[in-house]
C-alpha cells in the first residue's frame, strides 16, 4: 500500500490523452488536453473557492469558484479523475456524477449534459480540514459558444 507516490508513467500518459481532473486539498486542477492556449500549451487552470468577502450579488456562498468548468451541451465528455494528495470524491449530483479520486490511480466518469445551465457539486469525501472548501461548478453552454 502507498508503494507509489505518483502515478506510473503509463497512467500519466493516459491522463494526458483525455480531459482530466487532479484534486489537491482546496485546489482543483482542470486540463483540456484537446485544446491549446495562445502559446501552444495544453489548456489547464486551477479552480479555487471564492471567499465570502469577494462574492458578487446572487452568487452562492461556499459553492462559487473563480474558474468554472465549461462543457458543451449534448456532447459526451469523459473525465479522468485522480488525486495528488489524499482520497477525494468528485461529485456533482444534478449531473449524476460521483467518482472517487485516489492518489496514483485514474478513475473515469462520462457525462452527457442535455441542457445549458450551471451545476454545483462538492468533494464528497471527508478529505481533511478544508474539505468543505472544495466546490465544483460545471457550466454547460451551446456548442457554438463553447467553440468561440
Amino acid at each position: 500500500m502507498y508503494f507509489q507516490d505518483t502515478a506510473s508513467p503509463q497512467m500519466e500518459a493516459l491522463a494526458e490523452l483525455h480531459d482530466n481532473i487532479m484534486f489537491y486539498l482546496v485546489i482543483i486542477l482542470f486540463a483540456y488536453p484537446d485544446f491549446l492556449s495562445d502559446d501552444n500549451e495544453e489548456l489547464e487552470f486551477d479552480s479555487y473557492l471564492v471567499p465570502e468577502s469577494d462574492l458578487e450579488d446572487g452568487k452562492l456562498r461556499m459553492l462559487e469558484v473563480d474558474n468554472r468548468v465549461i462543457l458543451p451541451e449534448i456532447t459526451h465528455t469523459r473525465f479522468i479523475i485522480s488525486s495528488g494528495d489524499v482520497i477525494h470524491s468528485y461529485a456533482c449530483p444534478s449531473l449524476g456524477i460521483k467518482c472517487d479520486a485516489y492518489p496514483g490511480r485514474l478513475n473515469q466518469v462520462s457525462v452527457l449534459v442535455n441542457r445549458e445551465g450551471t451545476f454545483f457539486g462538492q468533494c464528497s469525501e471527508i478529505c481533511g480540514i478544508l474539505h468543505s472548501s472544495m466546490p465544483i461548478v460545471i457550466e454547460s453552454v451551446s456548442l457554438e459558444k463553447y467553440l468561440s
